[in-house]
């Protein structure tokens, strides 16, 4: 089983940054953010295995940067030079031994979710 809690969200000013993390508890070997709107689809924003391997929308690449502390079981999302179309709530996911994507996927494979945390970037 993998518990996943989000942080790190908040409101800030077109070109400032954010770093969302998410705590990890049990062990997960692939894990994502997606991030959704109320009028969008889940949308992929950054992947990453433990090996290293990661894979980033097009939206930020340049941008964001996904980490994970493996001895912390953190997984971080850094945000920077945010605009306002990356205005919604980012979630966290992450896949198991059991059911392992073997890949950092930026599409919801993965069967474990947080609750999310909001993100805002005002223009």
């Amino acid at each position: 089983q993998v518990q996943l809690v989000e942080s790190g969200g908040g409101s800030v000013q077109a070109g400032e940054s954010l770093r969302l993390s998410c705590a990890v508890s049990g062990d997960s070997y692939c894990m994502a953010w997606f991030r959704q709107t109320p009028t969008k689809e889940r949308e992929g924003v950054a992947a990453m295995c433990i090996g290293g391997s990661t894979a980033y929308a097009d939206s930020v690449k340049g941008r964001f940067t996904i980490s994970r502390d493996n001895v912390k079981k953190i997984l971080y999302l850094q945000m920077n030079s945010l605009k306002s179309e990356d205005t919604a709530m980012y979630y966290c996911a992450g896949d198991s031994a059991v059911v392992a994507v073997g890949r950092p996927a930026l599409i919801p494979v993965y069967n474990y979710w947080g609750q999310g945390t909001q993100v805002i970037v005002s223009s």
